[in-house]
């Protein structure tokens, strides 16, 4: 569309360039630039700066009229983004509202005097909080503001003729109200709506900040919480303080499911306002319009914006990019939804460009139907007319299927009976076929609960959600019944529920998300270990809601960012991070524990990521740590993290400890050299106490540090200089047993470097295989001696012909041979470094290639024993005979004597 058609399309353009031809003259001069509001609202400071309330008035006014016949040229003749049309008049509404409240704070100063708190302090400014589209940075074209003025404290005036000042700032209110609102012969500025400030109509126009506080926190409601969400400080000197009250009150500490109920009545109401027959042309408030769109993207925000900081944003658009980010709507949800907005909101701008009316509404007339579809870019009204169908329908959908399928949990269950009046008589017969194994107890068990402290003192809504979950957790549980079978797996669900039921939150999550459910059940019923899992860390329930994201393939890449992203949130908040810390951790593990338990993952790959995890945790909680002791600026020490052991070796469990190395180095040159050690000895001591502390999101790792040099008796953390000296004169012959699996698992890659060097170097060291062998038979003794087991069962880590001493004798090839065969130092695992040996003729290959096999069967057994939460794995030995002896003949081989043990 030129611009002639432009102006033609909208009766307000053309009326505006007939009383100013001037205005038409600049618009052609400028049209292919977009209108720079900063630049308009500065002109207007002399004015601003003076005592003429007329002329700033009409000088706004006449601004608005350029802007907005700027704004609607650019964008009928398409050279104007939404983006554009959203930021210029939210620049305009902004800067308005500034100039309008400083020049009208001036004048009223000069009658009263400055507003100060009651001691007397600063002085003190109206905030005018800007809510909805405006507040979110996607003001309308022809739209009118939601405002909320604000001051910090009671008080009153320093002047003469001194008065309160709640008194001044309603009058400034007031003035800055008519400033905007008030039409003149140069029309408007802004139409200003005040309903959404506390009490709404009723209360006070401006409130303090202490009573707008206590309104939010002891008057909020659900959709107040709304309408806050967008909320943005547009004028006042302290608007960090005003973010900081709101907050609690729009976003929760955690995942807010508990506002689920509250946001099922908003959605209704919405539903039902869109379905009256006066709103089906409305393409704000009728079916699969702007508010459904921006309900969608708010309910995301209010239930996991407390966790999500990425999601506090008041604008929908960029609100969009973060739920898509954080994968929280199904695929093409985001996209469908997006380009609905976009559309939507063009639709909604030429339908004000026509005449500068708000509204919303399509025209019934043909003749305007033609125009608006033409202004839409669209060849013919049929073409527009399915777009914009097509559009409200994907909207309509997506609205309809926010929460889920809710209903299900609300469907008579044939379970409810066994819940609601538990007697065996009754149920003995549906309990057995569905696949229950003892009805009876399952019946009495249930009884029990019913009349239990701990169910009959839960709050009257916890107890109705217990109430629905049982019969569903029931069918569940019949339904997923796993390994364990209906009655086991039964069990372990009432155990999470019972964990989670004072947390009302998690029981509304499971009852407005019924597919979580057989999900749970299916875990639960799969392991006793990941059952109980989940039921220590409940929060890990939200993971399951996208059983895609759940089942991606890990990125470790992606995990450093995803931490370093967390803990930059707040640098210095230490409960916070080491709680961030611990809910990343528990969730990755908790992803990894899914795939595990699918068969995606095989017992190698899975110690391989646990490994990589611990070494992004370990990074993240340096990095922390240091900012701590240090300060923000400070460069990266050099200091890294050595890992023996399973995360050495790369082998770790789901409930490994960590064993670790602190290691650092001084600069000759370094200017605070002899400070460098007790500072590094702190960094140590506060890492650990981070990796251990017990906070409200549990420990993070258990570490042993005994393995430095001199052991508990050691210092916290050593210098390289010295770990070398101590290496390569003092160590034992286990100490460099275990350097066979070390590695710089964090921290400074230069130093980690240096260490590995000096690792291979230690290992090549020419020894007395003999003396060696003799050293390393009498630790696997005293280890024996220190494991025994009576059980009658095999046990495959600490049992002869098991696990320990396929280590110790790989080991004590490392040790032995790396002086002449550096491919031994290689830090590749034990199955890896038998293959190694038996390539080298070192060992028989062959009796080598069966000895890693039985090593990879033992990890797989003792993986499944922790699974079904035996405290060791312990097992037949019958099946195990034939791996038993073969390690057996290879110690034979190695070490050449019979074992008296």
């Amino acid at each position: 569309m030129d611009l002639a058609r432009a102006l033609d399309y909208s009766h307000y353009a053309r009326r505006l360039v007939s009383a100013h031809p001037a205005l038409r003259d600049e618009l052609e001069a400028t049209l292919d630039a977009p209108f720079d509001a900063g630049a308009a609202l500065a002109a207007l400071a002399p004015l601003a700066g003076g005592d003429d309330a007329a002329a700033l008035h009409a000088a706004l006014r006449r601004l608005r009229q350029r802007a907005m016949l700027h704004t609607l040229s650019r964008d009928l003749t398409g050279r104007a983004p939404l983006a554009e049309v959203f930021a210029t008049m939210t620049t305009l509404a902004d800067g308005a509202i500034g100039l309008a409240r400083d020049f009208h704070h001036r004048d009223l100063a000069r009658a009263f005097g400055e507003p100060r708190a009651a001691d007397g302090g600063a002085a003190q400014s109206l905030h005018v909080i800007a809510l909805g589209k405006h507040g979110g940075g996607e003001l309308n074209v022809s739209s009118d503001i939601d405002l909320v003025f604000a001051y910090p404290d009671e008080g009153e005036t320093d002047g003469a003729r001194a008065i309160a000042n709640r008194e001044f700032f309603d009058r400034l209110g007031r003035r800055v109200i008519g400033a905007l609102d008030e039409v003149t012969a140069d029309g408007f500025v802004f139409r200003v709506d005040m309903r959404l400030r506390p009490y709404g109509d009723s209360g006070p126009l401006t409130v303090s900040f202490a009573a707008l506080e206590q309104y939010l926190v002891t008057q909020g409601r659900t959709w107040e919480r709304y309408a806050w969400l967008k909320a943005r400080v547009v004028a006042g000197d302290r608007p960090g303080e005003v973010t900081a009250l709101v907050a609690p009150f729009v976003y929760r500490k955690y995942l807010d499911f508990d506002a689920y109920e509250g946001l099922r009545d908003v959605h209704r109401q919405i539903r039902e306002q869109a379905r009256r027959a006066s709103h089906g042309d409305d393409i704000k408030l009728g079916p699969g319009g702007i508010r459904e769109i921006e309900f969608t993207v708010q309910a995301q925000q209010l239930v996991r914006g407390g966790r999500e900081p990425a999601l506090r944003i008041a604008g929908t658009v960029d609100a969009l990019a973060a739920i898509e980010s954080l994968a929280l709507l199904p695929a093409g949800a985001v996209d469908a939804l997006g380009d609905a907005y976009a559309f939507l909101r063009h639709v909604e701008h030429r339908l004000q460009y026509r005449d500068d009316r708000q509204t919303q509404r399509l025209p019934t007339d043909a003749v305007e139907v033609d125009a608006l579809a033409a202004a839409c870019g669209f060849a013919s009204v049929a073409a527009w007319r399915e777009a914009l169908d097509a559009h409200r329908r994907s909207v309509d959908t997506w609205f309809s299927s926010l929460f889920g399928d809710a209903s299900a949990a609300d469907e008579a269950s044939p379970f409810a009976g066994v819940w609601d009046a538990p007697h065996a008589e009754t149920h003995r017969a549906l309990l057995a076929e569905a696949g229950f194994d003892d009805p009876d107890a399952l019946v009495a068990t249930l009884a029990a609960m019913r009349g239990a402290h701990r169910y009959t003192s839960l709050p009257v809504q916890s107890r109705r959600r217990f109430d629905k979950l049982m019969p569903a957790l029931i069918a569940a549980a019949a339904a997923e019944p796993g390994a364990a079978g209906a009655q086991a797996t039964l069990a372990r669900l009432v155990a999470l529920l019972e964990a989670i039921a004072r947390r009302s939150a998690y029981l509304a999550l499971l009852i407005e998300h019924p597919p979580l459910l057989p999900r749970i059940a299916a875990l639960c019923g799969a392991s006793p270990w990941a059952a109980g899992y989940l039921t220590r860390h409940p929060m890990l329930l939200d993971e399951l809601l996208d059983a895609e994201a759940l089942l991606a393939p890990p990125d470790w890449n992606a995990w450093r960012r995803e931490l370093a992203g967390a803990m930059a949130e707040r640098p210095d908040d230490t409960e916070w991070q080491m709680d961030a810390l611990r809910h990343f951790k528990q969730a990755e593990v908790f992803h990894l524990l899914a795939q595990d338990l699918a068969g995606a993952l095989s017992i190698e790959r899975l110690a391989d990521h646990l490994s990589a995890l611990a070494d992004v945790v370990l990074d993240a909680t340096l990095a922390a740590c240091w900012r701590q002791l240090a300060g923000p600026d400070a460069r990266p020490p050099p200091f890294a993290i050595v890992a023996y052991g399973k995360l050495g070796g790369k082998e770790l469990g789901y409930v490994s400890d960590l064993d670790l190395v602190f290691l650092y180095d001084v600069a000759a040159d370094d200017p605070d050299a002899d400070a460098r050690p007790a500072l590094y000895a702190r960094l140590a001591q506060r890492i650990n106490t981070w990796l251990t502390s017990m906070t409200a999101a549990g420990e993070l790792y258990a570490t042993d540090l005994r393995l430095r040099p001199d052991g508990a008796a050691g210092l916290a953390c050593t210098s390289i200089g010295a770990f070398r000296r101590y290496q390569e004169t003092s160590a034992w012959t286990w100490e460099h047993q275990a350097l066979t699996r070390a590695r710089a698992a964090a921290g400074d890659a230069r130093l980690g470097d240096t260490f590995e060097a000096m690792r291979v170097e230690i290992l090549r060291r020419a020894r007395d295989a003999a003396a060696l062998g003799r050293d390393i038979v009498a630790m696997r003794r005293r280890m024996h001696e220190g494991h025994p087991n009576r059980s009658g069962r095999f046990d495959v880590k600490h049992d002869r012909g098991g696990m320990v001493d396929i280590e110790f004798i790989v080991q004590f090839l490392v040790l032995a041979h790396s002086a002449a065969h550096p491919a031994l130092t290689r830090n590749a695992g034990n199955i890896a470094l038998l293959g190694t040996a038996g390539e080298l003729r070192l060992v028989d290959a062959a009796r080598a290639a069966a000895v890693a096999d039985a090593y990879r069967e033992y990890r797989r057994l003792q993986h499944t024993q922790r699974m079904a939460g035996a405290a060791q794995a312990r097992v037949d030995p019958a099946p195990q005979a034939a791996r038993r002896a073969e390690v057996e003949r290879l110690w034979q081989d190695v070490f050449g004597a019979p074992r008296g043990d």
